[in-house]
């Protein structure tokens, strides 16, 4: 697959190849203050992933950031998308929100290698991104890292995703 050149605002956005390895599904949601970004990933992303789920929302007008954490999770828990974005202002609400869903491990990340490191070595399968913090063509890269890394799970990796499930099952019970 060759690289293409695309013009995305007053970015100019040189579109890397997705990793040909496997399709992927993507939900991707955020409130006003995230509303810019998401919708300049969308233009970014969506002719790059077989499906894109607009989880809203669908203007700059005043809403809640746990609505689309919740809508974004929806979306990966059913078997709808395989991975899940969400922005807000600073990447903070929508990660503390997405993270009390059960099943869903989120995390901001605001540079690349923490975007495909989350994926490789914590099974990560949301993206949490302050649209106030960083600028599009910063984010187009952490998009990137975090759609083409894969969970191999090593040894190491999966018995430490095992006690954070652990967590999850039992709560504060699980370090009694």
């Amino acid at each position: 697959m060759t690289s293409r050149l695309r013009i995305v605002g007053y970015f100019l956005l040189i579109v890397l190849p997705m990793s040909d390895q496997h399709s992927i599904r993507i939900a991707i949601g955020g409130d006003h203050a995230g509303f810019s970004l998401k919708q300049k990933i969308l233009g970014a992303f969506s002719d790059r992933v077989d499906e894109i789920f607009d989880c809203g929302t669908n203007s700059e007008e005043r809403c809640d950031y746990p609505d689309f954490a919740i809508a974004v999770a929806k979306r990966i828990l059913s078997g709808q998308a395989d991975r899940g974005i969400v922005v807000c202002g600073s990447g903070v609400g929508v990660s503390v929100a997405a993270n009390k869903i059960p099943g869903i491990r989120a995390a901001i990340c605001h540079d690349t290698y923490s975007a495909h490191q989350g994926v490789e070595h914590d099974d990560m399968n949301v993206l949490c991104i302050g649209g106030r913090i960083i600028g599009s063509a910063l984010a187009f890269e952490i998009v990137q890292s975090f759609l083409n890394a894969r969970y191999v799970p090593e040894t190491r990796h999966a018995n430490r995703l095992e006690k954070v499930l652990q967590i999850e099952r039992l709560g504060i019970k699980a370090v009694e």
